[in-house]
């Protein structure tokens, strides 16, 4: 039997890893798709204590060499399933089979929603972001566009506005989604133009993003912007769909607290896919600290 299963090999999961083997626990991570998360999608990161500037990918690939070089272990595998036992938990397979632990750590991050229009993957990197606060950095005196209509696009352009020379707030409705207070505060700020009610229709310039055609959903009418950046902002989807019967949700991220436990017992959670407001990289792995650190104490203590 395993000491501790860790659900998700990104930073969390990693970060999860490094602490666990260093307190002697036998460690496995699952992961169904590549280690390293979202965050290997980076060009650059300027915002990690100690780290002036590092490629996601390269963060990514010495976190999991530090990690196994630590002897934990990496199973390419989907976990499908969890189910608590008289000794620890049984683990699920995508493959069919399964695996035995004391402790389950989920850090099985979330998934940022997509335009889903042409070349949207092409020119991630090269104009387009998801994170605003990871990257607006690199737009300061630029034109940047934010297209959302929630808490987080409104809260973005605030950000936005004051590190670029304009930015351009569009969503598809003519109300927004987001809490009055940011939306007045938003329209206060003169670099702000809100752009309403506008599609994202086409994304312009090659090899970089220079320009949206952006389609009105009231009378069909066009419009093109001069851009630097793009900031999409329209929601994150949690991988937590198999754990919806296994621990509470909220919105489909998973009830934690600080101390990253779960309502189960022997359970905790780490990184994106947890109830939090601020998700970054830093955050990310101080949560696979704090959650391998209760799962130490849950296995050698009991609490």
């Amino acid at each position: 039997m395993t000491d501790i299963i860790i659900v998700g090999a990104g930073p969390a999961g990693l970060s999860a890893a490094v602490y666990a083997r260093r307190a002697g626990m036998s460690t496995t991570l699952y992961e169904g798709e590549m280690y390293g998360g979202q965050i290997v999608n980076t060009p650059e990161i300027e915002n990690y204590p100690a780290i002036a500037k590092i490629s996601g990918f390269d963060f990514a690939n010495d976190l999991y060499n530090q990690a196994i070089n630590l002897g934990a272990v990496l199973e390419f595998d989907r976990v499908s399933g969890i189910s608590k036992t008289d000794s620890g938990f049984e683990v699920a397979l995508a493959s069919g089979k399964t695996d035995t632990c004391k402790a389950v750590i989920l850090a099985v991050g979330a998934s940022n929603r997509h335009l889903g229009i042409a070349r949207e993957e092409e020119l991630l990197g090269k104009g387009i972001s998801y994170c605003a606060t990871c990257d607006g950095a690199f737009y300061k005196g630029k034109t940047v566009a934010v297209n959302g209509g929630g808490n987080t696009a409104v809260e973005d352009a605030i950000y936005l506005a004051g590190i670029a020379s304009k930015v351009y707030l569009i969503h598809r409705r003519n109300e927004f989604r987001a809490d009055d207070v940011l939306v007045k505060a938003a329209k206060e700020l003169s670099n702000i133009e809100i752009v309403t009610p506008y599609v994202v229709e086409s994304l312009l310039g090659e090899p970089k993003l220079n320009g949206l055609e952006l389609t009105n959903r009231e009378d069909g009418s066009k419009k093109t912007v001069d851009i630097d950046g793009l900031f999409v902002a329209i929601g994150q989807e949690p991988k937590t769909a198999d754990f919806k019967d296994l621990v509470t949700l909220q919105g489909g991220y998973i009830e934690a607290g600080e101390n990253c436990k779960t309502n189960v017992e022997g359970i905790f959670a780490a990184g994106d896919a947890r109830v939090k407001k601020v998700r970054q990289l830093t955050t990310a792995c101080s949560d696979g600290a704090v959650a391998a650190l209760a799962a130490i104490d849950y296995i050698k203590l009991g609490v």
